[in-house]
């Protein structure tokens, strides 16, 4: 995609982000799905790692490696006039500013990374190491001329026995994140968790990225937690999985 366009749909997707609030990026895996979102009636959009994952029989957790991801994400993009976000995972072993290089030539404006180093045994990230990466993609960004918006996604809460007992720890990651030059800041897995989300909003000066299930949860609660942007991760694609089945069953022999 040429430079023009990628560095219109990234200033469109930082303008969507300040509109919103929160900002709805559905995650979709294929050209159907990103097309089948944008005609619903939304301006961006993110391909998630697990649910591209399913859809091409591969593993989550950089069972694809990074070329095989960007091969497979060029043909959203193209299919769809909106700017399109996509999940990176840790890295998947790469420097960072080939991941932004490949990215862009894709026509990606956006990106998430997250602390779990799949490549490395499963490891969690120290706070100073992922702020490190984080400042990385920046300045890859920044060089490239295109304002990739980076999502910087922390584990912490996932990983441990109590989530609320990893809360000082997480605020501070994602305070550095916040410096380090991430746009917004994704502390997965308290999606269901009013107070550790209220507390996440309220620590840090940027949108808090939080996940959702399309049916289950509601837009309003989000907005009335200071959530400022909500993906869905896999929930969709599981959602969508229930209710083809729900429709295939009386078919079935």
């Amino acid at each position: 995609m040429d430079f023009h366009t990628n560095l219109e749909r990234a200033q469109r997707l930082k303008k969507l982000h300040a509109q919103y609030k929160p900002l709805v990026l559905p995650t979709v895996w294929d050209a159907w799905s990103a097309r089948t979102a944008v005609a619903a009636g939304f301006p961006a959009l993110t391909v998630g790692s697990h649910p591209l994952a399913d859809s091409r029989g591969a593993d989550d957790h950089e069972g694809q490696t990074f070329e095989e991801v960007i091969a497979a994400v060029r043909p959203i993009i193209a299919a769809v006039d909106v700017p399109v976000s996509v999940d990176l995972e840790a890295g998947y072993g790469q420097k960072p500013a080939d991941l932004v290089a490949g990215l862009i030539e894709v026509g990606g404006v956006g990106l998430n990374i997250e602390d779990t180093v799949h490549s490395d045994g499963g490891r969690v990230r120290s706070t100073q190491e992922h702020a490190g990466f984080v400042a990385d993609l920046r300045a890859a960004a920044d060089g490239a001329g295109v304002p990739v918006w980076v999502n910087a996604r922390t584990d912490l809460f996932m990983h441990a026995q109590d989530a609320s007992g990893v809360l000082d720890e997480a605020i501070e990651r994602l305070r550095a994140l916040e410096e380090a030059g991430a746009d917004s800041v994704y502390p997965v897995s308290i999606q269901d968790d009013d107070a550790l989300l209220a507390a996440v909003t309220n620590a840090v000066g940027i949108p808090v990225n939080s996940t959702a299930h399309p049916v289950r949860h509601d837009l309003d609660r989000f907005r009335r937690l200071g959530v400022g942007r909500v993906t869905y991760g896999p929930l969709l694609q599981f959602a969508m999985a229930d209710a083809m089945k729900d429709m295939l069953h009386p078919w079935a022999p």
